[in-house]
Order: C-alpha cells, then structure tokens, then sequence
C-alpha cells in the first residue's frame, strides 16, 4: 500500500485528522440549489401556456363564461410593463422569450381566427310551405280510411 500512494500508513493515518481547507464559498455551495429557479421558472413557464391556451381555445366563445375567460387572457397579454411578478411581460423576460413578439403572433393568430369565423357560412333553416311540393311526382293516392274493428 505505501508504495502506491507513496505515504506510508502513518502518514495516511495523521491525513484523516487534518482540517480541509475550504474557503466559506464552497462550503455553502454544496447547500444551494443546483438549478437556480428552476421550479419558479417551470410554473411560470405553465402559467404562460395556459394562457396562450384560453387565448386560442376561448377566441371565438359564444358563452358569457368563455367570453369572460378570453377577455381577461387578452387584457393579461396586452397590459402595459408592470412590476406584477406574473405579468405576461415578466413572464416572457424571465423565461427568455421577446413579449413583444408573441403579442404580435397572438394577436395575428386572433385576426386570422376572427376572420374565418367572420367567412363562414350560415345557413338558415325554413319550414316549407304547405302549398310548395318538393318533387315533381304526382302525390300518392290517399289510402282508405282505416275500419274500426268489431268484436268477433
């Protein structure tokens, strides 16, 4: 053994018992976390998907609740910089993405939505006429009148 080491076993022995020499930093590094914000980032990263996600789903909502949902999604997108930790702003800072630009998109992506709701077509359902035949075949004959039984 002292020879791969190239102590021998008392010097091996009296190394146990000396102090490391660590500076405060590293210690106190080996208590912090290793990925830095990590679990905020990951739940602000799902509070921007699920607004993205009312944005797309309720854009074109009839209901008063889907119309409510989509509103306060679309005023949370458009606010002005504010100092709110969760503002679509500090979100998209914190997470690295331009707010700016993803305004831009889903405010582009709502024009093309609003324009195709706007194009389809709406058909009206009438009742017919009494007087107006649908076909051009003679009406069938009328069938006799039916017999009322009688007791055998």
């Amino acid at each position: 053994m002292a020879l791969e080491t190239g102590l021998t076993m008392g010097e091996r022995l009296s190394s146990l018992f000396q102090p490391d020499t660590l500076i405060s930093d590293q210690f106190l590094q080996t208590f912090r976390r290793l990925t830095h914000l990590q679990p905020e980032k990951r739940l602000m990263l799902a509070v921007l998907e699920d607004g993205v996600a009312c944005f797309q789903k309720y854009v074109a909502a009839r209901d008063g609740r889907g119309k409510r949902i989509f509103q306060e999604t679309e005023e949370w997108v458009l606010e002005e910089p504010s100092e709110r930790l969760f503002s679509f702003g500090n979100v998209c800072e914190t997470l690295g993405f331009n707010a700016d630009y993803l305004r831009r998109g889903l405010m582009r992506w709502k024009a093309v939505q609003m324009e195709n709701r706007a194009a389809a077509r709406v058909y009206q359902l009438t009742p017919l006429a009494e007087n107006v035949r649908v076909c051009d075949e003679e009406p069938a004959a009328a069938a006799p009148p039916l017999r009322k039984a009688t007791g055998s």
